[in-house]
């Protein structure tokens, strides 16, 4: 199916094409006719799988319409997109700027860390688009800079990290600001019981579109484990990354302080790395995403919330410095590798304790990851040791139970 056949108008289409977009995928080809039929949606959607555009696009469409509609009606906030990080925010917002360019329709991004002066005199020129992580937006409607009375459009993205990060109570906030008589759409990789909870106030008789479940990795993503002992990982991540076919990798560290040091460590040993978490100013982590999207940094250290929404083209190499010890946290982290066909390489570093979360990850995707003998720092015992036995489960993810909370605890001890 081309984006031609599902109904969208040629300014988008026309966007489309220069940004060489010519097949949808399968949740944009599901999603779109639906939204443009101003259905709800409940889609379960996984990091890569395009649902952005999934959204963006159909909404631009109908706000466009709303626009010819009622020509001389004065521009007010109709659709709202909330989301759970700035980096994400700032993404949906650049793509709904790339899709939306022939449309008119004006849009901005607000979120914290920043001070809001230039955000709230984009606010006031007049938007009809914005995305918006929950504590800004919560804080500006306080000093009565926003109003959504007249949302018409709502977006949940990410919900499950909402969930994550302890944004549930202001999610909640939000939507009982919202109209009771408006179209919303909820995409969440899982659906823990506390998230089908809040699609079930917020959605009314939604369409269920689930693609690519939590559990799959990509057929294109070669997947290998390096044993190692804890106190050698930084020695085994330089030694590899002396190959100079690795072109660029972003590196998941399980702590700020861990991303700090590793960075530090890589820098130290002539590699040109960046850091990217939480404690980062937002100028700090934008310019560092900016860096690493132009090869001007060859290598991205990261935690999994800063991460969150990070979209690089041709991103040849993940690397799991720390495995995590939930195992849809690593489906999500290699999945940014290998995206639209294209071949990509995940590598993880795995201790004497963290066995149990390889296990849990193997368990999760079905399959056994390779693991990689042939290299200076590895520990032979390791491979004798039986994988340990454990009693979490690999839940699937509509319908899934218990996971909300191993997240949570896992994000605290963060």
């Amino acid at each position: 199916m081309l984006f031609s056949e599902l109904q969208l108008s040629e300014p988008l289409l026309r966007a489309l094409n220069e940004e060489g977009y010519t097949q949808p995928t399968p949740i944009q080809e599901q999603a779109i006719p639906h939204v443009l039929n101003k259905k709800d949606l409940l889609g379960c959607a996984q990091t890569g799988t395009g649902k952005t555009a999934a959204f963006s696009l159909p909404l631009l469409q109908l706000l466009s319409n709303d626009a010819a509609a009622n020509p001389n009606e004065r521009r007010k906030l109709s659709t709202l997109i909330l989301t759970p990080t700035r980096e994400l925010a700032i993404q949906i917002e650049e793509s709904i700027k790339a899709y939306g360019r022939y449309t008119g329709i004006k849009h901005t991004v607000i979120f914290g860390g920043v001070n809001q002066y230039n955000q709230v005199n984009r606010l006031r020129q007049g938007v009809d688009i914005l995305v918006a992580t929950p504590g800004r937006l919560l804080d500006l409607m306080q000093q009565n800079h926003i109003s959504l009375r007249d949302i018409k459009y709502f977006v949940l993205d990410e919900a499950d990290r909402m969930l994550d990060m302890g944004f549930v109570q202001d999610v909640r906030r939000v939507i009982a600001k919202l109209p009771e008589r408006k179209q919303a759409l909820f995409f969440s990789a899982t659906m823990p019981p506390e998230i089908q909870q809040l699609a079930n106030m917020l959605l009314h008789n939604p369409v269920k579109i689930e693609v690519t479940p939590v559990s799959s990795t990509a057929e294109t993503i070669d997947q290998e484990i390096y044993y190692v002992d804890k106190q050698n990982k930084r020695s085994l991540l330089v030694h590899l990354l002396q190959d100079d076919t690795i072109k660029t990798a972003l590196v998941f560290a399980r702590t700020k302080h861990g991303a700090d040091r590793i960075a530090r460590d890589l820098s130290k040993a002539g590699i040109k790395t960046e850091a990217i978490h939480g404690n980062k100013s937002q100028n700090a982590r934008q310019s560092a995403l900016s860096n690493f999207k132009t090869r001007r940094t060859r290598i991205l250290v990261a935690t999994d919330i800063a991460a969150r929404g990070i979209d690089i083209d041709e991103l040849t190499h993940v690397i799991n410095f720390d495995l995590p010890n939930v195992p849809e946290t690593y489906v999500h982290r290699i999945g940014r590798t290998g995206r639209a066909g294209a071949d990509g390489k995940a590598i993880s570093f795995c201790d004497y304790e963290e066995k149990i979360y390889l296990k849990d990850i193997e368990r999760l995707i079905k399959k056994e990851v390779p693991v990689i003998k042939d290299h200076p720092f590895d520990v032979p015992l390791m491979h004798n040791v039986p994988k340990p036995v454990t009693t979490s489960s690999a839940p699937s993810s509509f319908g899934r139970s218990g996971g909300g909370k191993r997240s949570r605890a896992f994000m605290q001890r963060r």
